[in-house]
């Protein structure tokens, strides 16, 4: 590997694993991942830590699973502690500079960046509040209109995100080819709301799309503990009929080619400045997105299109052109960061290194591991999934056993099934050397009703903190 090795992570939002043209995917266009691909390693079996947002993204800036952070919803944001691996960085010499969202509590606290530029953090430092209160969840259903508009435009996200590029494409073509850098650059698309310049829209003809294929009392019948979700909290509710849901799907692949399209003014800017061939690129998302499978829009499930996720690996050292069925997790990018730059690894990062795993060959016993105790949920859910069989566990509801070579969907439970008796069982070992499922569901509640508390309780608790996505930041002077 290089003496002088520059890390770019670049992170989108809500991007599911599928929704690249180099995975396969027969509708969705992304010229430039592709290209990084081609160049690099794309893992076909990567996970997030937590399908939603801050808990995620606390995750990974800490290099540790949610339920050792206590960052457990959109209400419980990083706030600089545990230390992060910028604070890593930091302590070596390096100064590492975030661009765009960070989902943070706030801008002032110290999260290990030397600098923040157009940061998007949780609404006022509070974030959705609604979302703490699962304890129980509430009988009365919330109203579900989360997912904003729908159709042609510039929105505020869209116009943030070609900020984000356009400042970080400039900081790239500015560095100082003799001192190693490190950026974050994260963006909010594909996020909702699912408005999306008309140019985009226009590769993707609403009538052409397809309809989800698992719908609630026609294709599949809910799983209770999602069931339960839906009964309390269902965005399908706020979309017409089908054509609607065709346009949202349609803009939602077209924001897809939108931040590829800004994705590629990173790389071109890394190639113009003569960087490319000493920099780690790392590119990947937070989560996926349902996009109406199961009845559900954005995150929030234990299923693949929620918590699968993008993973792409390019730079020194890296193989050219191949494709990793060895699970990983987003916290494995965390050491990757470290080890791109020279950087000691933290003893409290439980991931390993991308390059470790790529170098060790194909591993598809690897176990990743992903956990969810946020918005609607009435209990804590929690995943355990290697290259072949993928277990959930929901406290106080039957678990789910699937088998993916067989059913990639995850259409068919096995769970109940005695011929699958010992891998169920090895999946529980297995999940239980990480984590004691009914111990953190109580602790993620005590935490969650002490913030209800603090609101003033449930009733004013219910009506703190935005019903969609944070809005962005004022625009700053350039």
């Amino acid at each position: 590997m290089s003496e002088h090795t520059n890390v770019l992570v670049i992170m989108t939002d809500e991007q599911q694993a599928a929704a690249l043209s180099c995975a396969g995917h027969p509708l969705v266009k992304t010229p430039n991942l592709d290209r990084l691909a081609e160049r690099g390693v794309r893992f076909s079996n990567a996970y997030t830590p937590s399908p939603i947002c801050v808990p995620a993204r606390a995750a990974f800036a800490t290099g540790q699973y949610v339920h050792d952070i206590g960052f457990w919803d959109n209400a419980l944001a990083y706030d600089g502690l545990p230390r992060s691996w910028g604070h890593s960085l930091q302590s070596a010499g390096v100064a590492p500079v975030s661009v765009g969202k960070l989902h943070y509590r706030n801008a002032e606290d110290d999260t290990g960046f030397a600098a923040q530029i157009a940061p998007l953090h949780i609404l006022d430092g509070v974030g959705q509040v609604w979302g703490s209160v699962r304890d129980p969840l509430p009988e009365e259903p919330r109203s579900p209109n989360m997912l904003g508009g729908i159709g042609p435009g510039q929105s505020k996200y869209n116009s943030y995100d070609e900020e984000v590029a356009e400042r970080c494409a400039a900081r790239i073509s500015g560095a100082d080819p003799k001192t190693p850098w490190m950026m974050f650059a994260s963006f909010v698309a594909p996020h909702f709301p699912l408005i999306v310049p008309q140019r985009y829209l226009d590769l993707y003809p609403a009538a052409d799309m397809p309809l989800p294929s698992l719908r609630p009392g026609e294709s599949c019948t809910l799983h209770p503990w999602l069931a339960r979700m839906s009964a309390y909290h269902d965005p399908d509710q706020v979309l017409r009929d089908d054509a609607e849901r065709r346009l949202a799907i349609a803009c939602y692949y077209a924001l897809c080619t939108f931040v590829d399209e800004l994705i590629g003014k990173l790389l071109s800017a890394l190639e113009k400045s003569g960087q490319t061939g000493n920099t780690m690129v790392i590119f990947t998302s937070d989560h996926g997105e349902m996009l109406g499978e199961r009845g559900r829009w954005g995150k929030s499930t234990l299923y693949g299109e929620s918590t699968r996720i993008p993973m792409i690996l390019a730079g020194p050292g890296v193989p050219e052109g191949h494709v990793s069925k060895t699970p990983v997790s987003l916290l494995d990018a965390v050491p990757t960061i470290a080890q791109a730059m020279g950087v000691e690894p933290e003893r409290a990062w439980v991931g390993t290194s991308l390059l470790d795993l790529i170098a060790k060959g194909e591993d598809p016993e690897r176990c990743v591991f992903s956990e969810y105790h946020a918005v609607a949920s009435p209990s804590a859910g929690f995943m355990l999934a290697n290259a072949r069989w993928k277990y959930h566990e929901y406290v106080g509801y039957p678990p789910e056993l699937f088998d993916l070579d067989a059913d990639p969907g995850e259409t068919r439970n096995l769970a109940d099934d005695p011929g699958h008796a010992e891998v169920l069982a090895q999946m529980r070992r297995g999940l239980r050397k990480i984590c004691d499922p009914e111990e953190t569901d109580r602790a993620a509640k005590a935490d969650q009703n002490a913030l209800v508390a603090r609101f003033g309780g449930v009733d004013a608790a219910l009506d703190i903190g935005p019903k969609g996505a944070s809005p962005v930041p004022a625009r700053e002077s350039k």
